[in-house]
């Protein structure tokens, strides 16, 4: 008789778990309860964690995400969708918005009891991402919108405020521009292919059919009609073969004869005229026809195309050696190692702790019975008893750890001045070592601004007349204190440049994270781990005093949505003294600045850990003891 669970959240997870699959109509479907982005994978659902509390919010955010999830499974067809899916990136969200949208409306339609349960899912994530204060279509997600409007239109039902606001604020448009196509949204909703054609038809109207590359329906008619002239060819070759030139002659059509039979000067002439036409001024160029335009400038950040930066002239990017001389930098680490002097025994500690879990997972998978490799002598016994029997060999699995790489992005404000800036870089510099003690590869970014409120581009905006909603109007300063290619040994004196009187500044964090991900997505690891330690928002008073409230931190969670939509990069992040779980979904906010070391390291520890029970519980502390 097994033993009864103490956790009073696990009677209600196993019955959502049942009810998914039967929704799902899935049987063979796993559901688990995990910190890490909700999704499917193959047979396997990650749903929301659900704590011993069992708040409110936590259990319905994770049945209205099973029942999205769920619907998701059995209302799509992968093969169907991916047939029409087009190539463009803003063509392609329109599309898989309106999908899932299309997949909760005919779950709605279906199995009422769904709607109020995705209705508080729409309600979470448009919170978390600031939908409520948005007040311009530009800074709305227009896919969003779209999705938003297809499951208003087909169900009938009011979204929750947060979500209607973006979507009313693109309604009009839509509506206008679409009107047409979105009276037949009814008659195509059950069927999943005629429902795609309607999607891509509401992409071209809504300006974007550039995007949807060739017709899937047309490519099947061409290759059809290809194949039948293919063959019809071959069929008549035959029969031409025996024909003379004569025969070839009478056969062709009268504007081939008179091609052929062109005077050579005139063919010139009309090259010519050709040419001239091509060469003559826009005055001249035939209707409808309009001269080539530049191509149009790559927005500034790819999380959201609408973020604008003054200019970006005065930015930079540098090595901490080029801020400080060789001698300063020595100097500045030993004062580092002064003030980290109380804390050299917990922080050796803790080195030894990280090192020891992360070399036991190194050590303890093996290959056995193979026929070459390492003698395996507990085997020899076997060969002893019997010399016929043939020598055993093992060899080493490769763990999954091997083959990572680790950044840590260091806020590197002016309120991190201190104590809190003192015990951030000493924990880089101990992950640092003991992490390329275990073949794992670590970098070490920080980013502040070049100056308080504002820079030279905001100089240059004065100069310029003052531009209504100008951008981020600060000059940034992104320093790369240790490369994930570089040796601690030769950089380990950078981290003193933190204690550079002068040196923290400003932090727009939103721009940090994108340049942190780049440098992680161009490199050559399967696995990368985005560690971010700050302590709040991102502040530039330059930047906010002339833009909207939350334009800094409306890029900085729309970047932080990229990232994890993308899943290249496992973000986490720890909040010194402020809660940064309003922005980062996985993460732990200290009190202490002394409680960073350890936060720290249990955080990258619990990241490789195999067991997934272990990896949650430390990822799902929301606050570090």
């Amino acid at each position: 008789m097994s033993k009864p669970s103490d956790n009073p959240a696990d009677p209600f997870k196993k019955a959502l778990a049942e009810a998914t699959k039967v929704m799902a109509d899935d049987p063979d479907l796993s559901v688990s309860y995990t910190v890490d982005p909700s999704g499917v994978s193959g047979d396997a659902m990650r749903l929301p964690q659900i704590s011993r509390r069992m708040t409110r919010d936590e259990v319905l955010l994770a049945r209205g995400t099973a029942d999205a999830l769920a619907l998701q499974r059995r209302y799509h067809d992968d093969t169907t969708h991916a047939r029409y899916a087009p190539p463009g990136d803003m063509a392609r969200e329109l599309y898989e918005a309106m999908e899932t949208a299309r997949c909760e409306a005919m779950g709605a339609r279906d199995m009422p009891g769904t709607a109020g349960n995705i209705d508080a899912k729409i309600s979470h994530e448009a919170i978390r991402r600031g939908y409520g204060q948005i007040t311009q279509p530009s800074e709305a997600p227009l896919p969003v919108a779209a999705g938003y409007l297809i499951r208003h239109l087909a169900t009938g039902r009011d979204l929750p405020d947060d979500a209607a606001n973006v979507m009313e604020l693109w309604r009009g448009f839509m509506e206008n521009q679409a009107g047409g196509t979105l009276d037949n949204l009814q008659d195509v909703l059950s069927d999943q292919s005629a429902f795609a054609k309607f999607a891509r038809q509401m992409i071209t109207d809504l300006g974007y059919g550039d995007q949807l590359g060739d017709d899937p329906d047309d490519m099947s008619d061409d290759s059809d009609e290809d194949g039948s002239s293919d063959d019809q060819e071959e069929e008549e070759q035959p029969d031409s073969s025996g024909q003379d030139d004569e025969g070839d002659e009478a056969d062709a059509s009268p504007e081939q004869s008179q091609e052929e039979t062109q005077d050579p000067s005139q063919a010139q002439v009309s090259m010519d005229e050709m040419a001239d036409q091509e060469l003559g001024d826009e005055a001249e160029m035939p209707e409808g026809e309009a001269p080539m335009e530049p191509p149009a400038p790559q927005p500034i950040s790819e999380a959201d195309p609408d973020y604008a930066v003054y200019d970006t002239e005065y930015d930079e990017e540098i090595l901490a050696e080029d801020l400080a001389e060789a001698q300063e930098l020595e100097r500045l680490r030993a004062y580092l190692d002064q003030q980290l002097e109380p804390l050299k025994g917990a922080v050796s500690r803790l080195a030894n702790k990280l090192q020891r879990r992360l070399q036991a997972q190194q050590n303890r998978s093996w290959e056995f019975d193979l026929e070459e490799g390492i003698l395996d002598a507990g085997r020899l016994a076997r060969v002893v008893a019997n010399p016929t029997t043939p020598l055993s060999f093992k060899r080493e699995k490769d763990t999954e750890f091997r083959d990572t790489c680790v950044t840590l992005l260091l806020d590197n404000s002016g309120s991190m001045r201190g104590r809190p800036i003192s015990i951030a870089a000493i924990c880089a510099d101990v992950l640092a070592r003991t992490l390329e003690r275990c073949s794992v590869k670590v970098e070490i970014l920080g980013f502040t601004t070049r100056a308080w409120k504002g820079g030279q581009a905001r100089e240059k905006w004065l100069n310029a007349g003052r531009d209504q909603q100008p951008g981020r109007l600060n000059d940034l300063r992104h320093i790369i204190y240790k490369s994930a290619d570089a040796p601690w040994r030769r950089t380990r004196d950078n981290l003193g440049l933190m204690m550079k009187e002068g040196l923290l500044k400003e932090n727009i964090d939103g721009e940090a994270l994108e340049w942190a991900h780049r440098r992680m997505a161009g490199r050559p690891e399967a696995r990368k781990i985005l560690m971010v330690i700050s302590d709040g928002a991102p502040v530039d008073d330059s930047t906010l005093s002339v833009n909207p409230a939350n334009y800094l931190e409306k890029h900085l969670r729309d970047v932080i949505a990229m990232v994890e939509k993308k899943k290249q990069v496992e973000l986490l992040a720890i909040g010194i003294g402020h809660d940064v779980t309003r922005y980062y979904d996985r993460a732990v906010t200290i009190t202490d600045v002394e409680q960073l070391a350890g936060a720290m390291t249990e955080q990258l520890a619990s990241l490789f850990d195999s067991d997934p029970r272990a990896r949650a519980r430390v990822m799902g502390i929301r606050k570090a003891s």
